[in-house]
């Protein structure tokens, strides 16, 4: 007898479930094309963090860090969400409150559809200037041979977290709340290495709601975790819809 895709405990929860979050790392990008940092093929194999993603090594070299940041702006707008995005987004349809937590700085849950998004280290499209923190979001820069500066003169950073940075307060509280309040999380495509934001998962186990794991290999997380399926998100997400759709209508 074939074994069943999922388990009759998860099946269950999913039943009753109203509030479902998605934590999700570099792993459901991968699936799309975009290089993940720690993998074989990882961004940070070719160079050093310490000289690109830092705000010291931005004040020091202000064009280079700003051309690397274009260069990864680049690979996301010539990159299309997945079905797991896409999956993701169409499960508002079902459950009264759907959150997404992503470690993503590369926008595609929002460009699948997602509405309600706690951005946990910024958004490659989205700047600000270091002085008087004016919002240059979702401008395409040009090449005009230096970092662009803002009306005041002062330098524009990419609004992500560098090393050395704290996460922004607003999205980790947002996202520590809907983990502390939901019924399911499922974790997507993450090492779980990378803190404070894999503290997200532990916050919703430390307050006894059912934590699912969807990643293609086992992570430091997953002796702690409710449930675990083996799978690319891309593939195991829109079978976990489809299963929602079936119970959910």
């Amino acid at each position: 007898m074939e074994k069943p895709l999922f388990s009759d405990e998860f099946v269950t929860k999913l039943k009753s479930a109203q509030k479902i979050v998605f934590f999700s790392g570099a792993g459901i990008s991968a699936e799309s094309g975009i290089p993940t940092f720690r993998g074989t093929d990882g961004i940070w194999n070719k160079m050093k963090p310490e000289e690109l993603a830092s705000f010291a090594a931005f004040m020091k070299n202000p064009k280079l860090v700003w051309d690397w940041y274009q260069y990864r702006r680049e690979i996301v707008h010539n990159t299309d969400p997945n079905p797991g995005h896409y999956a993701i987004a169409e499960m508002e349809k079902y459950f009264p409150q759907v959150t997404v937590v992503t470690q993503n700085v590369d926008n595609l849950h929002r460009r699948a559809g997602s509405t309600t998004i706690y951005e946990l280290h910024g958004n490659i499209e989205k700047n600000y200037c270091i002085n008087c923190r004016k919002r240059y979001d979702f401008i395409n820069f040009p090449d005009s041979g230096s970092s662009p500066k803002c009306e005041c003169g002062g330098l524009i950073r990419p609004d992500i977290v560098w090393f050395g940075e704290m996460l922004p307060d607003d999205q980790y509280s947002a996202a520590e709340k809907a983990a502390k309040d939901c019924d399911i999380l499922f974790v997507i495509g993450t090492s779980a290495v990378v803190y404070p934001a894999a503290y997200i998962p532990l916050i919703a186990k430390d307050n006894r709601k059912y934590v699912v794991e969807i990643n293609i290999t086992e992570t430091e997380l997953s002796y702690r975790l409710d449930y675990s399926i083996p799978g690319k998100s891309g593939e195991v997400l829109p079978r976990v819809l489809e299963l929602v759709k079936y119970i959910k209508t």
